[in-house]
């Protein structure tokens, strides 16, 4: 099978698009219903400034459910897509730079729990994978079970 097949497979994408759209409208129920603890989570990864942690522990949540939703209905795939892709490389990024700095920081990815931290090395790995499902999904150019894609 060659890569343009892979590429365009109907049925493997849109099984993909299921299971990332999943994931990013499970991951933010908890930040979502704890902004507060979200924000101190932001904080403690010590990369935005001050002043943006609020907006961001506000916003970000609601940006990857919209996404989910956008996959797993099909519209706007692309561009949920594309946005997936630049959160899962800033999310790499930062743990990335809190591993070489040896800080332990709480994840914030699928709890606000401060009981929820997890290795940094198996937080990248996981992030990789899904930055490998997501690159399929920008790249997948299956037209089929999508509303509003655009011509062409």
């Amino acid at each position: 099978m060659t890569m343009n097949k892979i590429l365009q497979n109907d049925y493997l994408g849109l099984l993909i698009r299921l299971v990332v759209g999943g994931i990013f409208i499970y991951a933010p129920i908890d930040k979502i219903f704890d902004p507060d603890q979200f924000a101190r989570i932001i904080y403690n990864y010590h990369i935005l400034p001050g002043f943006l942690v609020n907006p961001m522990a506000v916003i970000l949540p609601w940006v990857e459910l919209l996404c989910g939703l956008s996959l797993i209905t099909g519209i706007y795939k692309e561009g949920s897509t594309l946005i997936l892709n630049l959160l899962v490389l800033i999310f790499m990024s930062a743990i990335i730079v809190n591993l070489f700095r040896g800080i332990d920081i709480e994840c914030g990815c699928f709890s606000v729990s401060t009981k929820a931290k997890t290795d940094a090395l198996n937080l990248l790995m996981r992030d990789v994978g899904l930055l490998i499902l997501t690159a399929y999904l920008y790249f997948n150019k299956s037209r089929r079970f999508t509303l509003f894609a655009p011509k062409g």
